[in-house]
């Protein structure tokens, strides 16, 4: 089974501040097993309290932070969206909740530069640019 978004976007936050998975349960006061349980998808939906720890644990910025709350209750979007988000860091908030909304259809993967490009031409009609 392929990682989740949230778990994927976990680890690498943990993995960018260097951190081992006993390091980030000590600093977010959570068991070291259940934050591995998060990153491989075996548990899912955290409580806000346990995403407030571990955010601040992180200290993960606000997009990255809000992209870890939305994930935590949006379990079925793709690992390839986060990937590119951190990728690119003009991708916003707003837009990749925009482009997580979009639902695929067939077997093609998505091509997620052109997707965010297609949401901002949509996003800068509607605020009249």
């Amino acid at each position: 089974m392929a990682q989740p978004a949230f778990g994927f976007l976990l680890q690498r936050l943990r993995e960018e501040r260097r951190l081992s998975l006993r390091e980030l349960g000590q600093l977010a006061g959570i068991d070291h097993a259940y934050i591995y349980r998060l990153e491989t998808g075996d548990k899912e939906s955290p409580s806000e309290e346990v995403l407030a720890k571990l955010i601040r644990a992180l200290k993960a910025a606000k997009r990255e932070a809000d992209m870890l709350r939305y994930l935590a209750e949006h379990s079925q979007i793709d690992e390839g969206l986060v990937a590119h988000a951190l990728a690119d860091a003009s991708v916003s908030y707003e837009e990749f909740c925009s482009v997580a909304g979009v639902v695929f259809r067939g077997t093609g993967r998505p091509d997620y530069p052109r997707l965010v490009e297609r949401i901002r031409r949509i996003l800068r009609e509607e605020n009249g640019n």
